[in-house]
């Protein structure tokens, strides 16, 4: 898929760098050239010859190499390549991008490329979640860097949380996604996500709690594979992802009417966690107390079915997949609510509060499919979405 792509790698210092070494492999198994750059710490954890070896490409590390700047090799090397990857991108290497430093080749070279950045950062996660890297982070995003991960785990120093390199398959799929290789290109996704707020009175709603992040990372991955996505969200609390085309709503009718305005689509992801009921009698002014104890009478009226009216409607996507949030006898539930609802999957995940999925950052999902059902181990939220997204490009093949 990446036939005659040129991709320019740095290498930063940190234990994921032995990641790198599979990206390699990856990228030129796809008919890419992969020409590395390794810095000083970089050459801490994996060695000059094997990543020369495995790229089948000169290695540079110096940025006052004699015979390479008689031509001004830095300005070549960054002008050359499709695309320049990062990975890992340590807190000091985003530092330096951020502040418009070059102190060193990889710093130089990323101040003087005219083409796309991608960064896999990998770090400890009190580095990742320091009020400095999440402001250079922010500096990056707005300068156009894309972000791939990082994932949430165990780390190499005993601690727990985000900061792991993203695995090398998802940085290999961002790559295709950037460079227009990916096998959704030339697809129309749309994903749903978030909760939906339906209003009592100007000040209060019934909501959820869904944070989003499911269905943000869903279309991530979606749009990492090459797709067009139309992510319609709720007020959630995670951020919408990048190079996606957003429509913010804040009702369950408001959602199905952003849903049938994106139709048509190759494939629905319908992941948001939409009400199933809203107020009828919503008041126009905030509800105050009056002294007599007694509690405002609130009437329900049922939300449209956004799953069921995509999934029966005259522009219904090739593929239609939903969600099904249970707490209990999950898989009965979702295999019954895929035939009801007509849709062709269901994701479906036990969301009870011990579970801590919802608003959490892992997830454990059962794919119900016509064929049966399909259980996958407890991860990341990225890593669903990867998994997911592979196995929708598979479907619309």
């Amino acid at each position: 898929m990446l036939a005659g792509k040129h991709i320019l790698l740095i290498i930063g210092g940190g234990i994921a760098a032995y990641k790198s070494l599979l990206l390699i492999r990856l990228l030129r198994a796809e008919g890419a050239a992969v020409t590395p750059v390794l810095t000083a710490a970089g050459a801490e954890f994996v060695t000059p010859l094997s990543v020369s070896a495995l790229a089948g490409q000169k290695l540079y590390r110096e940025l006052f190499d004699l015979t390479d700047e008689a031509e001004m090799g830095h300005i070549q090397l960054s002008r050359a390549a499709d695309l320049l990857v990062v990975a890992p991108a340590t807190a000091d290497l985003m530092a330096k991008m951020a502040g418009g430093r070059a102190e060193d080749l990889a710093s130089t070279l990323l101040l003087a490329t005219d083409k796309r950045v991608l960064l896999a950062p990998a770090m400890n996660v009190r580095m990742w979640q320091h009020p400095a890297t999440q402001r250079n982070l922010a500096t990056l995003r707005g300068d156009g860097v894309q972000i791939t991960g990082p994932d949430e785990g165990e780390m190499a120093c005993g601690e727990y949380g985000p900061g792991r390199m993203a695995e090398p398959e998802a940085i290999l799929a961002a790559i295709r996604g950037m460079l227009g290789a990916g096998p959704l290109k030339g697809r129309h996704v749309l994903v749903t996500s978030g909760p939906t707020h339906e209003p009592i009175d100007p000040v209060r709603y019934i909501a959820n709690r869904s944070s989003g992040a499911q269905g943000t990372a869903i279309a991530a991955a979606l749009r990492d594979l090459g797709a067009r996505v139309t992510f319609v969200t709720g007020p959630a609390s995670v951020p919408p992802p990048e190079g996606v085309r957003v429509v913010k709503v804040e009702t369950a009718r408001q959602m199905l009417a952003a849903v049938e305005a994106a139709l048509p689509a190759d494939a629905a992801v319908m992941a948001a966690a939409v009400a199933d009921w809203r107020v009828a009698n919503a008041a126009g002014q905030k509800m105050k107390k009056d002294g007599s104890g007694k509690a405002p009478a609130l009437e329900f009226a049922e939300n449209p079915d956004i799953l069921a009216t995509i999934s029966k409607g005259e522009q219904r996507p090739a593929l239609v997949v939903g969600f099904a949030a249970e707490t209990e006898t999950v898989v009965a539930h979702a295999t019954a609510k895929r035939l009801r609802k007509g849709c062709d999957w269901i994701v479906a995940n036990d969301v009870s509060p011990e579970t801590g999925i919802m608003g959490g950052s892992e997830n454990a999902v059962t794919l119900i499919t016509a064929e049966g059902a399909e259980s996958w181990p407890r991860m990341g939220k990225e890593a669903v979405a990867a998994r997911l997204a592979a196995r929708i490009a598979e479907a619309l093949a």
